[in-house]
């Protein structure tokens, strides 16, 4: 109904007088159209025109029209450009009112000729050159600027007040958050009653008076299903979460289509609620899902000039039991050709059953199998873990796990095989506007495992951090700031009787570019000149991401890192750094990413420079 009554707007009896004979005339064959004649095609010129010489204005009037499409195209028809011209005396005119203009004169002249002159079924044998010219008139604000009934707690109508303009999207916009805040309140079929809106040409002023009707307090109703689904329907309720009984929240709504998004089953999801509520004041919703499709094989690649290749598979199940269950198994090979170490082979199995406990706990299990071989110690492990994520919101996760590792090491401090039990602990904050490639927001994960050892293995916790904000200063060449810091600290445990794998070190694409691959660590003692990794890391890291072009980047950056025999992070340790400079290609869903890095300095032996290609940005 609103939509109804904002479309009639356009054409309300009170705004006239002031359009023009000519605006007259053209909006009553605007939408008339010939089918008589396909003559020969050619490229036209257009030009558009505001008086005044308000760009922004000209630049609305532009891309209002059809014409403007047409012409991007360099090849059409004279019986194209005429019906594009007549339509657009109705789409330059609504951009005239979304712009607070409700008294202008338009016209649209095809070689000379008005295209509301022209008879419709005999278009001209050819049209060269297409003016578009607009007298807007004043601009009106805004006199009366009443919206009534207003819920509690609905915030200000910014820009919908007297002696504002008196743009049609202000108008809009106030109607729409209006009834938004009644929705808010339970009340889900409030809607537009009545409006009175009038123009006053000889004072350029506009009068706006709408009734809202908020209509009863609603509670959500049942859900019904339908498209064809592999997922059970009990499943696919469970997963959506739909509070039946509770009162309505718009809130709610979307927490559903954002649950059966995340399970991962679905390729598209309809959510509609019912036109009219039911007599018990419930209201149903109707709820279609089509699948994607149950199988996913993939593959990655990354390259470093010093840290070698990575190769990487997956094979992804994502209706495994008929209940959206995700089963995915994945295998890696890194250090392909690594000049200061072996090759690390690893596999993978990942199980997680969406709405196990309640629609946003998950039920998890995880296991992998691990080869290492890096600059600093040799691992074999196997680690098991179970446990449960809680999305509280949907850009904040908990996860709690129970894990079992079987491990055995070689570093600069001998053998050592050892059994741990772990419970990892984790809270994650997403904010980011996208995840390959963010332009603005913030993400952090906070993570603790404390780890009892089964055998001699004294008992410790470890605790890591992983920082990222983002934020885009200008329109035309956009260019986003993004910083990031690393924290990570072994707590209890001396270095000569902690775990080998839960030692740092630094160097590398995933701490400091420009550095030999886990170059940094801390020496072993007693005179000699091995190393192991130390008992806490610090990473800071910087860019600047320039946007070239729609789909080019350049990217100049900055990485320092910092290992300590301590717990604490940054305190009697040694640090290094890298900086350099790196392309992005945007692929549409995410960029390829290659970076040229340089050290700043060398407290170990370390390579000239570095390159690093892969997928998505570095963080």
């Amino acid at each position: 109904m609103l939509l109804r009554a904002l479309f009639a707007f356009y054409w309300m009896s009170q705004i006239d007088g002031c359009l023009g004979v000519i605006m007259k005339r053209s909006l009553l064959v605007a939408a008339a159209a010939s089918v008589f004649c396909a003559p020969a095609i050619w490229a036209f010129d257009l030009s558009v025109s505001v008086e005044g010489g308000d760009d922004d204005l000209t630049k609305s009037v532009r891309a209002a029209t059809l014409l403007r499409d047409l012409r991007n195209r360099d090849e059409n028809s004279a019986q194209d450009i005429l019906g594009a011209a007549r339509a657009d005396y109705a789409r330059v005119v609504s951009a005239l009112y979304e712009n607070g203009f409700y008294g202008a004169e338009v016209s649209i002249k095809l070689d000379g000729a008005e295209a509301a002159s022209i008879p419709a079924a005999v278009a001209p044998p050819q049209i060269s050159e297409v003016q578009i010219t607009v007298n807007p008139g004043p601009s009106f604000v805004l006199g009366q600027a009443d919206i009534s009934p207003i819920a509690p707690k609905t915030d200000a109508l910014i820009g919908f007040e007297t002696g504002a303009l008196a743009s049609l999207s202000s108008i809009r916009t106030a109607t729409e958050q209006t009834i938004e805040g009644w929705r808010a309140r339970g009340h889900a079929k409030a809607d537009v009653a009545r409006q009175s809106i009038t123009a006053r040409h000889n004072e350029s002023v506009l009068d706006v008076a709408i009734v809202v009707d908020k209509g009863p307090y609603l509670t959500f109703g049942d859900l019904s299903l339908s498209g064809a689904s592999a997922v059970r329907a009990e499943r696919i309720r469970a997963i959506a979460g739909l509070p039946t009984g509770a009162g309505f929240d718009p809130i709610e709504v979307e927490l559903v289509t954002t649950r059966l998004r995340r399970a991962g089953a679905f390729d598209t999801i309809a959510l509609v609620e019912a036109d009219d509520a039911n007599d018990d004041d419930s209201l149903d919703f109707a709820l279609q899902v089509n699948d994607r499709a149950p199988r996913r094989f993939g593959f990655g690649a990354e390259l470093s000039s010093q840290a070698g290749a990575e190769l990487s598979t997956f094979w992804l199940h994502r209706n495994l039991f008929g209940g959206a269950e995700r089963l995915r198994l994945g295998a890696r090979v890194s250090g392909i050709g690594d000049t200061g170490s072996g090759e690390d082979y690893a596999l993978s199995a990942e199980y997680n059953r969406p709405a196990t406990f309640n629609e946003d706990t998950d039920f998890f299990a995880n296991g992998a199998l691990e080869a290492l071989d890096t600059a600093t110690v040799k691992v074999d492990r196997l680690a098991l873990e179970a446990g449960i994520r809680r999305y509280a919101t949907p850009k904040r996760t908990y996860t709690f796990g129970l894990g079992l590792e079987r491990a055995s090491t070689i570093d600069a401090r001998g053998s050592e095989t050892y059994t741990l039990l772990t419970v990892p602990l984790s809270v994650t904050f997403d904010y980011r506007d996208e995840k390959l490639d963010p332009r603005d927001g913030y993400f952090a994960d906070v993570g603790l495992t404390p780890y009892l050892g089964l055998d001699d293995t004294t008992d410790g916790a470890r605790f890591s951090f992983d920082g990222r904000a983002y934020k885009t200063v200008g329109s035309e060449r956009p260019v986003t700031f993004a910083l990031r810091a690393q924290i990570g600290a072994l707590i209890g445990p001396s270095i000569g009787e902690a775990p080998a794998d839960f030692l740092y070190t630094s160097g590398g694409g995933g701490t400091v570019r420009g550095q030999d691959f886990q170059s940094l660590g801390v020496p072993v003692g007693g005179g000699s000149t091995a190393e192991t990794g130390g008992k806490s890391f610090l990473g800071l890291s910087a860019e600047a991401r320039f946007r070239a072009t729609d789909t080019l980047g350049v990217v100049g950056f900055i990485d320092t890192g910092t290992i300590s025999e301590e717990s604490t992070p940054g305190s009697k340790g040694e640090s290094h750094s890298g900086a350099g400079i790196g392309l992005r290609y945007d692929t549409g869903i995410g960029p390829i990413r290659v970076d040229f890095a340089v050290p700043l300095d060398r407290p170990r032996p370390t390579s000239d420079f570095q390159i690093y290609i892969g997928i998505g940005q570095s963080f």
